[in-house]
């Protein structure tokens, strides 16, 4: 299966959840926060540093569970200036 590359909105978009999840998860460890959320350290890292900058739902919202963040401020803290979430 052959992925689409990604736009610039999309990379940036990526970039701005990692950073969010950097500042929420704080001093906790890496490793804490990706067992809490029942995924792995690596996938986490991944998705901080923006190396996954499409992580799945489900994923996203385990994190938010993790570190007590709500869905709708990941998605208001994500989104880019000018361009809102789109709701379906």
């Amino acid at each position: 299966m052959v992925r689409t590359p990604l736009t610039p909105e999309e990379r940036e978009r990526g970039e701005r959840l990692g950073r969010l999840l950097r500042e929420a998860r704080g001093q906790r460890s890496m490793t804490d926060v990706a067992a809490e959320a029942g995924i792995s350290a690596e996938t986490l890292r991944k998705i901080e540093t923006g190396r996954a900058p499409t992580p799945a739902f489900f994923t996203v919202a385990a994190l938010a569970r993790a570190l007590g963040l709500s869905m709708d401020h990941v998605a208001e803290r994500c989104e880019l200036a000018g361009l809102p979430v789109k709701n379906p």
